[in-house]
């Protein structure tokens, strides 16, 4: 079963940086895919990045394009989102997850990082 722990959030001012990473306790994740998503208060969880775990091709979200980078560490099993020039819009709390093929997200969410990006 996938434990997915997140971390890495905090509050920083618009035009600041922060780096998030997610780890499944240590353990691989044995998926094709994994994603960084983000759900605003009022808002649906959304997408943001996503990167193929064998060969590392990435995916965005138009609104994180040239911003945010995804990454992937195959020797310590973690995925990392570093973020760059952030926006208050950018305000969420992050959630990484496992993709199919099929680009379903896992059924198992962690508790997510707060993110806090002041104006």
């Amino acid at each position: 079963q996938v434990q997915l722990v997140e971390s890495g959030g905090g509050l920083v001012q618009a035009g600041g940086s922060l780096r998030l990473s997610c780890s499944n306790s240590g353990r691989p994740f044995n998926s094709y895919s994994m994603g960084w998503f983000r759900q605003a208060p009022g808002k649906e969880r959304e997408l943001v990045a996503r990167i193929t775990w064998g060969i590392g091709i990435t995916a965005y979200t138009d609104s994180v394009k040239g911003r945010f980078t995804i990454s992937r560490d195959k020797a310590k099993n973690t995925v990392n989102l570093q973020m760059n020039t952030l926006e208050p819009e950018d305000t969420a709390v992050y959630y990484c997850n496992t993709i199919s093929a099929n680009g379903a997200p896992g059924n198992y969410w962690g508790q997510g990082t707060q993110v806090t990006v002041s104006s």
